[in-house]
């Protein structure tokens, strides 16, 4: 008996001869499998199981897994090969980071992260977020300009997380101070303030806010040449952040210096003139004080950790110098002894910075809880005079009502002999005299008996 073969392909198996060669894509992070043309055909339909045995050379894939592999440009991957491929990237840009001394380095790996990015972005549909800054370098000359999230990843050497403290759509969560001090850049988060100062320049975002008006009026004077008077200039980088810590201080010790007096005149009115004006004007005071101290007992922690951590300090120091900090010993290692000693000096001249805007800090911060006391203990004076006051009302509430119970029983005694109903009192002409009398006293009476007992139990 003839048998007769079937003329398509088996669904169990599937005979494969084209090798599969590992490619890297051009413009992607992940390693894709491509398949190798050549001239022979690359499928042969098989007439039976005994074929794909034959071939001998082929690969048996099942028809399922092949073709959730492939995609539409004919590309096999999986997920999980992309992810680790992903991974394998972000650690090898991690450890040329980690590098010392390679300053090449870590611009490449910045590059090269800022570069996955922004594919990202784009493989994603999200536009990329753009920033319009002022730029304003070393010289003193100001600039406006937009730059892209991925520009700004390449010329400052930040990985993207370190942009989150100056991104100005995050202004509600990124709240808190921050001073954040990176290879090649210094992060400045001062409220409306936030600032990248770099070794020549500076980026100020959020420029028409206080904050940023305010450091653009500290900065430039500091700038101009004419300024110095033959002194010797600190690096740009301090220059920005002592302006930065200057104008916040400086707008701190200005509302302070515009409630004080508004909180003393409040104090010396109160609590002998309680009215709804006053008592807005004290409750107005009051959050202006809690936002201040607020504000102030922030910086002041800011600045007591940075002053804890000596690491962050050596950092400033070195940044532009061909210095490097050693891990187990956090010493400064320069290749030029006198860039060393420089750098020493910098370093106490930096702490010695940190430690005056801190004493300015916590005057600022004391003075605003010492007038936010005073007007606590003045919350509680009004509340104990207004007690009194409702007590006073309370008592004499009490006494009208102890007369009125007294005058309730004599016209109950009244209506009794209002009644028709014959007594034969009504027969005798003294009768109502003695009555309305006896009334009288008995309220009389009545009342101070009352009166006598609430003092006893001491009610009243």
């Amino acid at each position: 008996m003839a048998s007769v073969s079937s003329p398509y392909p088996s669904q169990a198996v599937l005979l494969l001869q084209l090798p599969l060669q590992l490619q890297p894509q051009p413009g992607g992070a992940c390693l894709r499998y491509r398949r190798v043309r050549r001239r022979e055909p690359a499928l042969v339909t098989p007439t039976g199981l005994s074929s794909g045995g034959r071939s001998g050379a082929g690969l048996l894939l099942p028809l399922p897994a092949l073709r959730a592999a492939e995609g539409k440009d004919g590309l096999a991957v999986t997920k999980e090969e992309e992810a680790a491929a992903v991974e394998k990237e972000e650690e090898e840009v991690r450890r040329e980071e980690d590098k010392p001394g390679d300053d090449g380095a870590r611009e490449g790996a910045a590059a090269k992260g800022s570069g996955r990015f922004a594919a990202d972005y784009i493989s994603l549909g999200i536009r990329e977020p753009v920033y319009e800054v002022i730029e304003v370098k070393s010289n003193g000359r100001m600039s406006t300009k937009k730059i892209s999230r991925r520009q700004l990843l390449k010329s400052s050497g930040l990985r993207l997380r370190d942009t989150r403290s100056v991104d100005p759509s995050l202004w509600l969560t990124n709240s808190m101070p921050s001073l954040l001090v990176r290879e090649q850049a210094i992060l400045v988060n001062l409220g409306s303030l936030r600032a990248i100062a770099m070794h020549e320049r500076v980026l100020i975002f959020n420029y028409n806010s206080p904050g940023g008006k305010a450091f653009s009026e500290s900065l430039l004077p500091r700038l101009n040449p004419r300024n110095i008077n033959g002194g010797p200039a600190m690096i740009f980088q301090l220059e920005v952040v002592e302006a930065a810590l200057l104008s916040r201080i400086q707008r701190l010790e200005q509302r302070l210096m515009h409630i004080e007096p508004r909180v003393g005149t409040l104090l010396e009115v109160l609590p002998n003139r309680l009215t709804a004006d006053v008592l807005e004007q004290l409750r107005l005071s009051k959050q202006a004080l809690v936002e201040l101290g607020s504000r102030a007992g922030d910086l002041k922690q800011m600045l007591i950790d940075l002053l804890d951590d000596p690491h962050e300090i050596r950092r400033i120091c070195i940044m532009g110098r061909n210095c490097t900090l050693d891990r187990l010993s956090d010493n400064m290692e320069c290749s030029v002894p006198l860039e060393k000693q420089i750098a020493e000096e910098e370093e106490e001249e930096i702490e010695m910075l940190l430690e005056n805007y801190l004493q300015r800090c916590e005057s600022c911060h004391g003075q605003a809880e010492r007038l936010l006391d005073s007007a606590r203990e003045m919350e509680d004076s009004i509340a104990v005079n207004l007690s009194s006051r409702r007590l006073e009302v309370s008592r004499v509430e009490l006494l009208l009502q102890v007369g009125t119970f007294c005058v309730a029983v004599g016209a109950l005694i009244a209506g009794i002999f209002g009644m028709n109903l014959k007594s034969y009192l009504e027969m005798n002409a003294w009768a109502f005299w003695a009555t309305t009398g006896g009334i009288v006293v008995g309220a009389v009476a009545g009342f101070f008996i009352m009166y006598s007992y609430l003092k006893a139990r001491k009610i009243l």
